[in-house]
């Protein structure tokens, strides 16, 4: 968290949180909400500025609660998750060849599962950060995955061949359950509502 958001919340602690303004996409992009975007159930308008993402990105958090949340200065804004808390990018390292996973916030994401719901997405966990991250895969990075993974007849399982030949099992998983299942609140809205 920024020293600046440090000092806003100490020297204003009571400030009333928000929700529906801000939206995470199935892509990892930062959507800004108004009011008639949240009437209509749109997804808003994308954030472009480099500067409000990075601020975004770096106060970024969850409560004990698994809602998850941007810590603008003493003002909590939570955010509204098309899928999961995280979005990650599979590349091939130039210099080493080896894959890598990376959060849309730009920081490295190590799975330690792997996952594929019933309508095709690839979700990964990270257990050993705190809270543990659930992350589905950017869709323009299926066929880089495919690449690197096994399918079994259905689609459902199989496995996903990760560095250094290390392989993780592709466990099925409803998309409809994984909010529950990995602990998290995809609508902060709905939930005070």
């Amino acid at each position: 968290m920024d020293e600046i958001v440090k000092q806003a919340l100490a020297k204003w602690p009571n400030v009333p949180h928000c929700t529906g303004w801000l939206l995470l996409d199935r892509r990892g992009t930062w959507r800004m909400r108004d009011e008639a975007a949240q009437a209509r159930g749109a997804l808003g308008e994308p954030i472009r500025h480099a500067a409000l993402i990075g601020f975004i990105n770096r106060n970024y958090e969850s409560d004990q609660a698994g809602q998850w949340f941007f810590q603008n200065g003493p003002q909590r804004v939570y955010v509204e998750l098309v899928y999961t808390p995280w979005i990650v990018r599979l590349a091939v390292d130039n210099e080493s060849g080896a894959l890598t996973l990376t959060d849309h916030t730009g920081q490295p994401f190590s799975p330690g599962a792997a996952f594929i719901d019933d309508e095709g997405g690839v979700l990964f966990v990270d257990d050993a950060s705190a809270p543990r991250r659930v992350a589905a895969l950017h869709d323009h990075d299926l066929d880089l995955f495919s690449e690197h993974a096994e399918l079994s007849a259905n689609g459902l399982a199989g496995r996903f061949v990760w560095r250094d030949g290390r392989a993780l099992p592709l466990q099925p998983v409803a998309r409809a359950e994984v909010e529950t299942r990995f602990g998290f609140v995809a609508s902060p809205a709905a939930r005070a509502a």
